[in-house]
């Protein structure tokens, strides 16, 4: 089993519950944003020496939820303190951006790091492309036609020109290439069947960053699981990456306490913008279908599940070493993944609890579930 370290990097410093989008940067403070970042890379890069095999970037936009609006110069900063972990993006949202950039800084990405790059490319989720005033509806036509643009780019030896439907280039040449012969593995998102039926079409690494219905999990490893067949080949543990939320103490209480006001900040400050963004999306476009529509509305729901809950049913990884190795082993076993995605800093748990946190994993859980 391996275990990736995966971070939000929110901005704590705010009280104010936002319900507008985007949400207003009035309460910025670019000194506490600068010790924020120094914090949050010296905790991705000490996650690598408690056993990480795996650091986690994403991207997200105009909202104090993540200061990552670009992961990949975080990933930069990563590889140069790093030795041995892959650096995960989870990842670029190439709907919303040039893919030959995407595809040129991914592949400066795996080279400066001799083939460390996990690359990403997602979707994102719907109040993005508020942020970026791209029309919801072309997102997958636009997901799946970059993807292909960025394979031709990082495995073509001559220059070839483009003529697509969302993107055209007369001549493209990428330098440098990936490191990685013949290309970085893909990794793509599995929040609905048909993202799980897609990776499994690209060959791509299913992404299934927050589990939180073992059910309904199961029914997109499946549906990933099916559509590779079909394409002729047949997805191992190291194909499938299941995240939960972690968070280790010396006792469940002390632990239940401290993720509990964290998931109450995130739910309330953090969330607000973004959850008026996804409204005026879902209402608006064609974004995702009615099942995970609804999902989306559910969201506040799913942030106020009650943790008793999702501990005891293995969905949140919260309380003692013990707890968290039982918790892992059953996980292990219902899903059979082969990447465990672990988000310790929720809301604004405190730092040093994450660091706790993390040396509690290195010195008790991850000796007991590393050859799972």
């Amino acid at each position: 089993m391996q275990f990736s370290y995966f971070h939000l990097m929110p901005y704590t410093a705010t009280t104010r519950k936002p319900d507008d989008w985007p949400v207003p940067n009035h309460d910025f403070d670019a000194k506490v944003a600068n010790e924020l970042y120094a914090a949050y890379i010296d905790s991705m890069v000490f996650a690598e020496s408690c056993g990480f095999d795996w650091i986690g970037c994403n991207e997200h936009h105009m909202s104090p939820y993540g200061m990552m609006s670009n992961p990949n110069i975080i990933g930069s900063a990563l590889i140069q303190r790093t030795k041995r972990a892959k650096i995960a993006m989870v990842g670029s949202l190439v709907p919303l951006l040039n893919p030959l950039r995407v595809a040129e800084e991914y592949a400066m990405l795996d080279t400066m790091s001799g083939g460390r790059l996990i690359a990403g490319l997602l979707r994102g989720i719907p109040h993005e492309y508020v942020a970026y005033n791209v029309p919801p509806d072309e997102s997958y036509g636009r997901l799946i036609e970059a993807i292909h643009f960025i394979k031709k780019a990082w495995t073509s030896e001559e220059p070839f020109g483009w003529e697509g439907k969302y993107y055209q280039f007369r001549a493209v040449s990428i330098w440098p290439r990936p490191y990685q012969k013949p290309m970085p593995r893909i990794l793509m998102s599995g929040s609905s069947e048909a993202s799980a039926k897609l990776a499994a079409r690209e060959k791509a690494i299913l992404g299934l960053v927050q589990v939180t219905d073992i059910d309904a999990t199961k029914k997109m490893i499946q549906a990933y699981r099916d559509e590779a067949k079909e394409c002729g080949w047949t997805p191992g543990p190291e194909d499938i990456m299941c995240g939960s939320s972690c968070l280790i103490a010396d006792s469940f209480q002390e632990a239940r306490d401290m993720m509990e006001e964290g998931r109450a900040f995130l739910a309330d400050i953090l969330g607000g913008g973004m959850r008026t963004a996804q409204q005026l999306v879902l209402q608006k476009s064609r974004y995702y279908d009615d099942e995970t529509k609804k999902k989306f509305r559910d969201m506040r729901n799913i942030m106020r599940m009650p943790i008793d809950k999702m501990v005891k049913d293995k969905t949140m990884l919260v309380g003692t070493p013990e707890m968290v190795i039982d918790s892992i082993k059953y996980l292990k076993k219902e899903l059979g993944h082969g990447t465990m995605s672990l988000s310790m800093k929720i809301g604004n748990l405190p730092n040093a609890a994450i660091t706790r946190s993390l040396e509690k994993f290195r010195d008790h859980v991850h000796p007991e579930v590393k050859n799972l």
